[in-house]
Parts: C-alpha cells; sequence; structure tokens
C-alpha cells in the first residue's frame, strides 16, 4: 500500500511539472489558441480511450458503445450548466452524467456481456444507437438540432487534471485484486470461473467503469465546444476513439497516451492541406498499422517501479 501511494505521488508529481511546462510554453507563446485546442482534444480522447482500453485491452470484451456513454455525459453537464452556468453547475451536471452512464452500462451489460466477440460488438453499437435515438427524441435535449450556446467551463488546466485523475484511478482500478481478476477474464474465461471467479461481475464492473470515464469526457467535450447535437455522438466517433486504443496497443495505457497525442498532432498538422486532410490521415493510418500491427507499443507500459527497480540495481552493480 504504501510503495502504491510512493508510486502514485512520483506520477503525481510529473504531472504537475507537466502542468507548468504547458503554462510556461502557453506564457512565451510557444502554445498558441489553435494549439491549446488541440491540447484540449487530445486530453478528452485520451479519457475516453482509457476507458475503453480496460473494456477492450483489459477485459477482453469488444465494445463499440463508448459514444453512447459519452452522450450521456455531455447532455447532462450541457443541460445542468444551461440551468446553472458556474463551476459547481459543472461538477453537478458532470457527476450526473457519469451516474447515469453507469447505471445505463450496468443494464446494457449484464445481458449483453454473455456475448462475445462480433455479437458483442454488434450489440454494445446497437445500444449506443438506442440512445442517440433517444436524444433525438426528446424535447430537453432539443432534438436532432441539439443545445447550443453552452457556457465555457472547461479549459486545458480542467482537462489537463480530469486526464490525470481518471488515469491515476483507471491505472490503479487495474492493478488492484478486481483488477487482477478482470485480466483472468481475459486472459481465458473459463479458467477464471473455473476458479470460482464470477466472470459476469467483472465484466460488468469494467463496462460501468468504462462508461463511467466515457462520460467525464462528453461532460468536457460539451462545455469546451459550447454546442452539441446527436450526430456528434454516432457510430464513427466510437471508432474513432478505438482507432486510438487499437493504434496505442490493445492493453497499453501509455500507448493509449502516445497515439491520441500523435493523432491529435497530425490532425493540427495536416489542417492547411484542406479536402486532401482527411485522405493523408488516413494513409499514415493505414501505414502505421502496416508497420506496427499491434500497435504503437503492444502491450508494454512505462512504469515508474521498473525504472527505479533498474536505477537501483546499476547503482549495486556499480558499487
Amino acid at each position: 500500500m504504501k510503495k502504491n501511494l510512493k508510486y502514485n505521488a512520483i506520477w503525481l508529481a510529473i504531472a504537475v511539472l507537466g502542468w507548468v511546462l504547458i503554462n510556461v510554453f502557453e506564457g512565451v507563446g510557444i502554445i498558441d489558441q489553435f494549439a491549446e485546442n488541440t491540447l484540449v482534444l487530445i486530453g478528452i480522447n485520451i479519457i475516453l480511450a482509457t476507458g475503453l482500453n480496460l473494456i477492450i485491452g483489459f477485459s477482453g470484451q469488444f465494445s463499440l458503445g463508448h459514444a453512447g456513454f459519452m452522450a450521456l455525459g455531455a447532455y447532462a453537464a450541457a443541460l445542468v450548466t444551461q440551468a446553472i452556468p458556474t463551476e459547481g453547475g459543472f461538477v453537478l451536471g458532470t457527476v450526473i452524467g457519469m451516474l447515469l452512464a453507469g447505471v445505463v452500462a450496468l443494464i446494457i451489460g449484464i445481458p449483453t456481456l454473455r456475448l462475445k466477440g462480433d455479437y458483442l460488438a454488434i450489440a454494445t453499437m446497437g445500444a449506443a444507437e438506442i440512445i442517440r435515438i433517444i436524444l433525438v427524441n426528446l424535447k430537453i435535449t432539443n432534438g436532432p438540432a441539439g443545445l447550443y450556446g453552452l457556457p465555457q467551463l472547461a479549459n486545458w488546466s480542467l482537462v489537463y487534471i480530469l486526464v490525470v485523475v481518471t488515469t491515476i484511478f483507471t491505472v490503479n482500478f487495474i492493478h488492484s485484486r478486481n483488477g487482477r481478476a478482470i485480466l483472468s477474464v481475459r486472459e481465458d474465461e473459463i479458467a477464471a470461473e473455473s476458479m470460482g471467479i464470477n466472470t459476469t461481475k467483472f465484466k460488468v464492473a469494467a463496462f460501468v467503469f468504462g462508461g463511467m470515464t466515457a462520460a467525464i469526457g462528453g461532460a468536457l467535450h460539451a462545455n469546451y465546444i459550447q454546442t452539441i447535437a446527436p450526430n456528434d455522438f454516432g457510430i464513427m466517433e466510437s471508432i474513432n476513439i478505438l482507432i486510438i486504443v487499437v493504434m496505442g496497443g490493445i492493453g497499453s495505457m501509455t500507448g493509449t497516451f502516445a497515439a491520441a497525442a500523435l493523432l491529435g498532432i497530425l490532425d493540427m498538422v495536416l489542417q492547411g492541406f484542406g479536402a486532401l486532410r482527411m485522405v493523408l490521415y488516413s494513409l499514415a493510418l493505414i501505414l502505421i498499422m502496416i508497420f506496427r500491427p499491434k500497435g504503437l507499443l503492444g502491450t508494454w507500459e512505462f512504469s515508474v517501479k521498473r525504472l527505479f527497480n533498474r536505477t537501483k540495481k546499476k547503482a549495486k552493480e556499480g558499487a
């Protein structure tokens, strides 16, 4: 326990250093408004992709419904902040969105997570589409027109803080007893069940956790972009998040960060190419997946613990 606190404290110190560096770069003009927008979108994508990676990479369940949970978080935060346009309203809206996404994920997960592979993907995609259609037909959500003129209560600092918080919670969940049970289900569900592990329970737990983190990403998206519509949360949004997970490496949180950053920077660099931008973007994805079929980092993770152990080993050898 003490070691975990120590490593979490080190990661927190690294995160604080990163926040200071971004502030310095912004102060001297290296990071302009356009680059800041890119940083925010990268941060939101990291939150969304880490949650999906928990579901796909660590529990072994192929889900295409992440955009639905993102939509629940976005609309909950948007509706609350329209009524209460303050930081407290944003926090309240985000919490409501997380709880709503968690409940919906539980309702969807219990029957669908008994399915596997393509069947599960189709079921979760259908669930996300049901959520989107409901949002289109509700008066409170302003139907297909969506909500606009939302207060901009999210900025890069808040996104950065929530990236750090959600990542720490997700990684600690993976390394917990429940997380190890989830990993055992991924490796061999039959063997895990024979050892007394309730496989459905742990698959649903990962699904609910991932859905709640998606709601956080949706809330940030709504209150940074300041406008949302049901079509923003279609199947293509789920696929975009899936691309980040697969490209970074399924089962690698470090890879998720790397892929989200690379794709965000690539999208920013290609802005000047007009209609050719998406062709070049797609070509870059194809080339990356040809030369790195297991993703940028595969299953490799950067570990402070491993770094410390290696440093100690070298120090002992030097002595």
